[in-house]
């Protein structure tokens, strides 16, 4: 398989240590998004968002989005499971997960943050912003797993939930958010951060790391 990302990419890194964890090898391919490099009529091909990821399979499929890949990853190879088998727990593993992917990453991403340049707002204002919508996520998320013992966010082993949370709080730091403020969710990180599947996985770990 090849993927396509970038070493800063949430996105991307979600998919990395899913791929970790299932332990397949993987030709990582990074294309440099502060440079357009993701812009290249030759990704475009592959992927119209040009977005990163996105996932070749050696039969020739490509998968784009996350969370769409890290399910086939977990529907193809199932061992270790990345989402409970209970309808009801795995809904609420999805609904961690997409309230960081969906709803927190998008709004401070470089694509947002670059055209918020274009329309003349401040770097500072810029940076705020990003701090801001990383603290409205962080703060739901902390509610939603309040209750579950863990270590991880849903129980003794990581789930989906747990593969988006660990980019979202390196996101956060970077942006000045004083994470210290989520007690449950730098419980379940600890505990990711034990594993090399996650170790191997983070933005200074990869090749294309600056």
């Amino acid at each position: 398989m090849k993927l396509h990302g970038y070493f800063r990419s949430a996105a991307a890194y979600r998919v990395r240590i899913a791929l970790n964890l299932k332990g397949l090898p993987t030709d990582h391919l990074p294309h440099h998004l502060r440079k357009g490099e993701q812009c290249a009529p030759a990704y475009l091909a592959i992927n119209p968002q040009g977005l990163v990821p996105t996932l070749e399979g050696d039969d020739g499929a490509v998968l784009t989005q996350s969370l769409a890949i890290i399910e086939w990853l977990d529907e193809t190879h199932p061992d270790p499971p990345l989402l409970p088998k209970d309808p009801l727990r795995r809904a609420k593993v999805r609904a961690f997960a997409m309230a960081l992917a969906c709803d927190t990453h998008p709004v401070q991403n470089l694509r947002v943050l670059t055209r918020l340049r274009q329309l003349g707002v401040g770097e500072d204002k810029v940076t705020e912003w990003a701090a801001w919508a990383n603290r409205e996520g962080l703060s739901a998320c902390e509610e939603l797993v309040a209750h579950e013992a863990g270590p991880f966010c849903f129980g003794d082993k990581p789930s989906l939930a747990d593969l988006c949370l660990v980019p979202q709080l390196g996101n956060a730091r970077r942006f000045g958010v004083d994470v210290s403020a989520y007690p449950r969710l730098l419980k379940a990180e600890t505990a990711a951060r034990e594993m090399k599947a996650f170790l191997d996985a983070a933005p200074d770990r990869q090749p294309d790391a600056e």
